[in-house]
């Protein structure tokens, strides 16, 4: 009888997401385990045991998740557990913390292709601000955006400080540069909106940030795309099954977040699919997601 697929999930929170348990288990592994409230150190050892419980032909059948809030983190974990790994008992990491490198690839590939198809333009050198830029999403979607050349500013409704910390660590780490701006008030948000061509909006659930005015006042925007599904949305007069298709009123086409969350759902549950059929030992993180993402959109 063949093994198991058996995926360990861990992640530094009280509880692990149900949403990555139900989309792991749909997408092939026959057993998902949580681990919880797990500190970075112990990666090590959790993924090594899970190594050598299993015979090497059977390494690949097993993986691990990380989960979590926190992109750095995350990243911290996966590299963690990449380090942990030896040869012949390689096992395959994904991490997607919140759901955000496969939100954040979803709603930049979607970007990308309503860019190409209906207004002939190139990712690269696009003026992009990212509204909720230091949420998990946000956060990662400016790093994806960066690294394919977009201009991106990071919109900082607290004041410019913590998006300014977060430019830096993305420069640290990513070797890409962003801006950061003060988004603090009505006035700078929507002064920050009209010298921006992409508009990313990725806050909290229920939150609106860009009104309608602001959206009909912004000459130079050509796309709004919102990641909230609850209303009121993040951008005003945008519904959530957008496609592409221009804001009443506007010029400006939007990208809802039904529409993104498609573009999401099968990229995560297409690189548990790839943990389960792979041959070899992967190490899965944004990039990945982006890749796959863009083929999906």
């Amino acid at each position: 009888m063949a093994s198991k697929f058996i995926l360990h999930m861990i992640t530094p929170l009280k509880h692990m997401s149900p949403f990555d348990v139900n989309m792991a288990l749909d997408a092939g592994f026959d057993a998902v385990l949580p681990y919880t409230n797990v500190d970075a150190k112990e990666v090590t050892g959790l993924v090594q045991d899970a190594m050598f419980s299993r015979p090497p032909q059977d390494a690949v059948r097993t993986g691990v998740f990380i989960g979590g809030k926190d992109a750095i983190l995350a990243l911290d974990m996966l590299d963690a557990g990449r380090k942990a790994l030896f040869k012949p008992f390689e096992l395959s990491l994904f991490a997607d913390p919140a759901g955000s490198f496969t939100t954040a690839a979803a709603i930049v590939a979607c970007v990308e292709k309503l860019l190409k198809e209906k207004l002939k333009h190139q990712l690269k050198g696009t003026k992009i601000a990212v509204y909720g830029a230091t949420g998990v999403v946000g956060f990662t979607a400016s790093v994806i955006a960066s690294l394919e050349g977009a201009d991106v500013v990071l919109a900082g409704y607290d004041g410019a400080a913590r998006v300014e910390r977060a430019a830096q660590e993305i420069k640290r780490r990513f070797d890409t540069s962003v801006k950061a701006a003060d988004a603090s008030s009505p006035e700078k948000i929507r002064a920050l909106l009209q010298k921006s061509e992409i508009a990313l909006c990725a806050g909290r659930a229920g939150v609106q940030i860009l009104s309608e005015a602001d959206v009909k006042a912004a000459d130079n925007l050509m796309i709004a795309a919102d990641v909230n599904a609850v209303s009121p949305a993040g951008v005003g007069g945008l519904d959530a099954q957008n496609k592409g298709d221009p804001i009443d009123g506007t010029k400006v086409r939007g990208i809802g977040a039904f529409a993104i969350g498609n573009v999401k759902y099968q990229t995560e549950s297409g690189l548990f699919k790839r943990m389960v059929e792979a041959k070899e030992a992967l190490a899965l993180d944004f990039r990945d997601a982006f890749r796959l993402a863009r083929e999906i959109a």
